[in-house]
C-alpha cells in the first residue's frame, strides 16, 4: 500500500495505521479530544486492536489533522503553521532534550494544506483548562522545560537550514500586523467586555504597531527558537513534583527572542493574582536553567525586562488574530479566547504596557 494523507479521520483505516505503526491491525477506535482547544487542528485518540491479541506495539495513539473550520484551516495554510510543525517535529524536535513526544509520522502535503501526525498517546499525563490555570508547580516546570528548549537553539539560529522558520520581525508578523487592523472591531465587539479596566484602550494603542514592537524588542536580546502559543492546553503535565513537561503543537515556531514564550506562559496560562504573587521567582526559575543548561551573558535583571517587554508581544496579538478572525462556534472556544484576552491584557498593563508602547512607537 502507498501511504497517503488522510484527509479525515475516515481515512485512518485499519491498514493505514497498520502501515504507518509497522503492526497488523483489526480494528481501531477513534476519540475526538480537545474540542475548542486545538483551533487549527483536529485532535483524535485512536485505539488499536492487533490482529494476533498481542500488545507488541501501542494499545493507543493520537492523529492529528487539519481544522475541520474552513476558515481555522486557511488560516494555518496563509502562515504556513501546518508546514513548520511537521518539519519541527521531523528535524528539530530530536535535537531537544526534554519536553518532546513520540512522533510515529509526520507528514504534509505540498499543498500546505492536508498534513496528518500521528504521536504517542500522552493521555495518562495531565491537561489544565486554560480558564483554570496553572498551580505554581506546574507553571515553574513549564518555564524550566521552556528553558531547555530555548538553550537548545539560543544564540545560533543563523544557520542556512534554519531559514525556513520565520523571524518574528518578517513577512509574518508583518501579515499579522495588517490582519489585525482589519478584525480588531470584531474583536472588540465580541471580547471588549471581557477586558479589565483600560485593556481596550491598550488594545487600542497596540493595534497597528505590532511589527514595529516586535523589531524593538528582538534587538535587545540574542535569539533562539520560540514556541509561540507555549501555553497551558499545549502543555502536559507529569505527577505533581515529577518536573515533567511535554510540549504539543509547533505549528507557530519562529526565530526570535525567548521572552517571548516566557511572558505568553505566564502572562496568559495563569490566573492574574497568582502571576502576579508569583512571576519574579518563576523568571528567575527560567533564567536559572538557561545557566544550568550553558547559556552566558544574560543576566536575570535583562530577562526580567525582557519578560515585562514581552507582555506587549504574542498574547495580545494572538487574542485578537483568534477572537476576530476564526470560527468559534462553540463554548469552549469563545471562553478560552476571552480567558486569554483578559489575562494578557492585565500582564501587560501590570508591567507598565501603555507606556512601553509609547516609548516603542514614538
Amino acid at each position: 500500500m502507498t501511504l497517503e494523507i488522510p484527509k479525515s479521520i475516515d481515512e485512518v483505516t485499519d491498514a493505514w495505521l497498520g502501515e504507518v505503526l509497522d503492526l497488523e491491525l483489526s480494528g481501531h477506535r477513534c476519540e475526538r479530544i480537545g474540542e475548542g482547544v486545538g483551533l487549527m487542528g483536529d485532535i483524535f485518540r485512536v485505539a488499536l486492536e492487533q490482529a494476533d491479541g498481542s500488545q507488541t506495539g501501542p494499545a493507543s495513539v493520537v492523529v492529528k489533522l487539519p481544522s475541520s473550520h474552513e476558515e481555522n484551516r486557511a488560516q494555518g495554510v496563509a502562515l504556513g503553521m501546518f508546514d513548520a510543525e511537521v518539519k519541527f517535529y521531523n528535524e528539530l524536535a530530536p535535537a531537544v532534550a526534554a519536553g518532546m513526544p513520540g512522533i510515529h509520522l509526520a507528514a504534509i502535503e505540498d499543498n500546505g494544506a492536508d498534513f496528518v501526525i500521528v504521536m504517542e498517546d500522552l493521555s495518562a499525563l495531565d491537561m489544565v483548562d486554560q480558564s483554570t490555570g496553572m498551580s505554581v508547580d506546574q507553571a515553574t516546570a513549564a518555564v524550566e522545560v521552556l528553558a531547555g528548549v530555548h538553550a537548545s537553539f539560543w544564540d545560533d539560529v543563523d544557520r542556512p537550514e534554519l531559514e525556513w522558520i520565520p523571524t518574528m520581525t518578517g513577512p509574518r508578523i508583518e501579515l499579522v500586523d495588517g490582519m489585525m487592523t482589519e478584525i480588531f472591531p470584531v474583536f472588540a465587539e465580541h471580547f471588549g467586555d471581557a477586558l479589565p479596566e483600560g485593556g481596550l484602550a491598550l488594545y487600542e494603542q497596540f493595534i497597528g504597531n505590532y511589527l514595529k514592537i516586535m523589531k524593538v524588542i528582538c534587538a535587545r536580546s540574542p535569539w533562539t527558537i520560540a514556541h509561540q502559543d507555549y501555553r497551558i492546553e499545549n502543555l502536559l503535565f507529569g505527577p505533581s513534583g515529577s518536573g515533567r513537561v511535554v510540549v504539543l503543537d509547533w505549528q507557530g515556531l519562529g526565530r526570535g527572542v525567548g521572552a517571548y514564550d516566557l511572558a505568553y506562559v505566564l502572562g496568559g496560562s495563569m490566573p492574574s493574582e497568582l502571576r502576579r504573587s508569583h512571576e519574579r521567582a518563576l523568571v528567575a526559575a527560567y533564567h536559572s536553567k538557561l545557566e544550568a543548561a550553558g547559556v552566558q551573558g544574560y543576566g536575570l535583571d535583562a530577562v526580567w525586562e525582557d519578560y515585562a517587554y514581552a507582555q506587549l508581544m504574542g498574547g495580545l496579538a494572538v487574542s485578537i488574530v483568534t477572537g476576530g478572525s476564526m470560527d468559534l462556534s462553540n463554548d469552549r472556544a469563545r471562553q478560552l479566547i476571552a480567558t486569554m484576552a483578559r489575562r494578557h491584557v492585565q500582564a501587560a498593563l501590570d508591567h507598565d504596557g501603555p507606556a512601553r508602547l509609547a516609548e516603542i512607537t514614538g
